[in-house]
This record gives structure tokens, C-alpha cells and sequence, in this order.
């Protein structure tokens, strides 16, 4: 078990470390809280990939949106140290519906384009952002093709399954629409990535953001089982819109492709069985 980078954690903030605790992390990290002798408290990751990147969606969220997330206090490639927020990922209707109303106030700034200022991670792995000006090219080929075509090039993908994914990538035109604007999307939406207090969401975690359309991120809340019918009934109040039965029959399934092959690159067997599944709901 990895010990509390205590030197890096005071060179960083300024400060001795009185105590620490480790924390529940994600998959690129381990995570501490750490106490301060002049009474700050904060949280310390450490990891293999660049948590620069971390640092940079959080404070890019913080400036650009009023999504709730941990204040920024360092960050370099090798350490992260943000602001502790006390809360549990208790989900309660409560919950669910002030969720909605938060993802729904982010999906309202808007964009310049699909995509993000720069690259970032989705857990270790790299997810390009090129600026893109059709939503449905962007979400085919940087977020489908590229991890299908990574996954496969490991060894994580049969050639059958990808030639399956290209299938369906050269429908998508017909199956997927535009959105009227790029919206700031989390990107990683799900229960162990939020904070609450049982009655709110006091912050929302490890984001993969970037400028999308804001189904692919419902349809990732879809596929989490984080929330359920009071937080879309919520959302679709909150934006004026009805998802319909063709997001529920098909593009949430689409929507899937992309996390589905980022679990089948980093975890194998039982996402390639969820993968096929998919595909074969969706007729390929």
C-alpha cells in the first residue's frame, strides 16, 4: 500500500502534515486526506498518469460553470492537492433532482466548437479533443474510433467486435443528431464521482470534460444506474426538452459504445460480453 507523499504534500502547500488518511481513489491514483498543523485540510493524489490534467478540468469547470467542484491548491504531473469536501455518494431523490438541475445549469455553457482546449484523460486513458465542428464526426472518430481502434491495437478487441463497432460508426449519420450547441459536459457523471450530503450534490469529482452534446452525458448516467426517474424527469424540466423514445430505444445504446470500450481496454471479459450485447441491440 502506497504511503501519503508527506514531503511533496508540504513543498506543495507550504506547510507541515500532521496527519493523513487514505481515501477511496479512482483507477489512476492513490488519494489521501491530509491535515495540516495550521488547520487546512486537503486532498493529496498521486499516480502514474498526469494529474496536471485533473487539475486542469477542475479549475477550467470552476471558471467556466458553477458545477461545485474541489478548489484546486496544486497541481503537477506526479501530485494533485485539492480542497477536502466532506459528503458521501448517498443518492436520494433529493439528490438526484438537484443533480439534474446542476448538470443541466452546466449543459447551458456553450462552446465554440465539439471538443476542449486540450487533451485530456477518461481514468488512464488519453481522450483526443480536437476542435471539431459537427458533433456526430467528433463523437465517431475521437471518442468510438479512437479507444476502438487503441483497445484493439492491445489486444483487448477482436477483430469481429471491431468490425462490428466500424459498422455501426458508418451509421451513425442517420442514427445521432446535432445539438443546437456544443455543451460543457463532466464527462464522468457517476455515483462514486459525487459528493452529497443527502439532499445535494456538494461536489462533483475526477471530471473527464469536454464540449459535446449533452445526451451522451444522460446516457452515461443511464448506464451507471446513478440516477433514475426523478433525475431525468428533473433535467428534461429544466431544459424544455422531451428525450423521447428514440433516445431511450437507440442513442443511449450508441451512447454506450464509447465507455464500453474504454472498459473493455482496461478490464477485459465481462465488458466485451456488454459490448457484443449492445451492438447486437442495435442491429450489428
Amino acid at each position: 500500500m502506497a504511503s501519503t507523499p508527506t514531503a511533496a504534500v508540504e513543498a506543495a502547500l507550504g506547510g507541515s502534515v500532521e496527519a493523513s488518511e487514505r481515501l477511496d481513489g479512482g483507477m489512476v491514483g492513490d488519494v489521501f486526506r491530509v491535515e495540516l498543523a495550521d488547520g487546512r485540510v486537503a486532498v493529496a493524489k498521486t499516480g502514474e498518469h498526469d494529474l496536471s490534467i485533473e487539475g486542469r478540468m477542475l479549475s477550467y469547470l470552476a471558471t467556466e460553470s458553477d458545477l461545485p467542484v474541489p478548489e484546486v491548491y496544486h497541481a503537477d504531473a506526479d501530485l494533485l492537492c485539492i480542497e477536502y469536501v466532506a459528503g458521501t455518494s448517498t443518492i436520494t431523490p433529493a439528490v438526484e433532482r438537484d443533480a439534474a438541475r446542476q448538470l443541466a445549469d452546466l449543459h447551458r455553457v456553450a462552446g465554440r466548437a465539439f471538443g476542449f482546449p486540450f487533451d485530456t484523460l477518461t481514468g488512464p486513458v488519453s481522450q483526443p479533443n480536437p476542435w471539431t465542428e459537427r458533433w456526430v464526426s467528433f463523437y465517431r472518430d475521437q471518442r468510438v474510433r479512437s479507444i476502438c481502434d487503441r483497445a484493439s491495437r492491445a489486444g483487448a478487441l477482436s477483430d469481429e467486435l471491431a468490425t462490428r463497432v466500424e459498422r455501426a460508426c458508418a451509421d451513425f449519420e442517420s442514427l445521432l443528431s446535432e445539438p443546437e450547441t456544443p455543451a460543457l459536459l463532466h464527462g464522468d457523471a457517476w455515483r462514486t464521482n459525487l459528493l452529497t450530503d443527502g439532499r445535494r450534490v456538494t461536489a462533483f469529482l475526477d471530471p473527464t470534460c469536454y464540449y459535446g452534446h449533452p445526451e451522451v452525458e444522460l446516457a452515461y448516467v443511464d448506464w451507471t444506474e446513478t440516477f433514475g426517474d426523478a433525475f431525468f424527469d428533473r433535467y428534461q424540466r429544466e431544459r424544455g426538452v422531451d428525450l423521447g423514445a428514440a433516445f431511450w430505444d437507440r442513442r443511449r445504446y450508441i451512447y454506450r459504445l464509447s465507455p464500453l470500450l474504454v472498459h473493455v481496454h482496461l478490464f477485459g471479459d465481462q465488458y466485451r460480453e456488454e459490448l457484443a450485447e449492445t451492438l447486437a441491440r442495435l442491429g450489428y
